[in-house]
């Protein structure tokens, strides 16, 4: 399998995962051309993507929907919340949807994908496990907090897209208005280093080999500092074999390349 984060952040999220066979993006959130350009430097193209499964209606995930689906090559995975919250904005064309429901797993060529809840402020926010043969991987770019379910879904995954979207510090001394300071803290929002540090160490073991650190925000954070935070924690819990891997928000973050766990 093949996984790179073409672009992840508040400019646009998009990552994508293949297998020898079949390749998907999880969410559409750049341009039809920055997404084309980015595939190409990562060594895929836009006439090899089958699909788009996107995880929730915000405009960062989802802004290059309707480009990249013209052609009617991409097909369309949402379930029937983000469909209504994307139909909801103003002026948006009616697209193809294919419709699928947290908790029911379906198969994109070789791909299984297993879509699961997450908190999020949001229609119906899901995160996704994408499984060929023995491997996982997780995809998770906006949650306020951790669940149960989240731990569960994770735990088995040998690689992750994960949110580590602020420092708790670095918020607390922003020039923001507390009401937004709120938002992103609270239960619908968004998930810091350091919770995002404890998800990892709880569910991390000898099979999960990469962590891609995504969504991290442009004031709140610093990519050396996510890291440094993630890092530090995994190998204090015994876990230095992990790679943690910043996604870029402008940029193709690393590319992960394995065979089958």
């Amino acid at each position: 399998m093949k996984v790179c984060v073409l672009g992840s952040g508040s400019g646009g999220n998009c990552t994508y995962v293949a297998s020898g066979q079949t390749a998907i993006l999880v969410d559409a959130g750049l341009s039809g051309r920055a997404t084309g350009q980015r595939l190409a430097e990562c060594g895929a193209s836009l006439d090899s993507v089958q699909a788009i499964c996107v995880t929730h209606e915000h405009s960062d995930h989802t802004s290059g929907l309707a480009v990249l689906s013209r052609s009617g090559q991409i097909k369309l995975y949402a379930n029937s919340g983000t469909i209504e919250g994307i139909e909801a904005k103003v002026d948006v064309k009616k697209l193809p949807w294919n419709v699928f429901s947290a908790g029911a797993m379906f198969r994109i060529g070789d791909l299984a994908i297993n879509p699961f809840t997450v908190p999020h402020d949001a229609y119906d926010p899901v995160g996704f496990v994408i499984s060929h043969g023995a491997t996982q991987v997780g995809v998770v770019t906006d949650m306020g907090m951790v669940t149960g379910l989240i731990r569960e879904r994770l735990r088995p995954c040998n690689v992750l897209v994960i949110e580590s979207n602020h420092d708790e510090q670095m918020l607390k001394d922003a020039d923001r208005p507390w009401h937004l300071k709120q938002r992103i803290i609270g239960r619908q929002g968004h998930l810091s280093n350091q919770h995002a540090a404890d998800l990892l160490v709880e569910i991390a073991g000898p099979h999960l080999q990469t962590v891609f650190l995504a969504h991290l925000s442009g004031e709140c954070n610093r990519p050396e500092l996510a890291r440094k935070t993630v890092a530090d924690a995994l190998e204090k819990a015994g876990h230095p074999h992990v790679r943690v891997i910043v996604a870029p928000p402008d940029k193709v973050s690393e590319v992960w390349e394995g065979q089958d766990a």
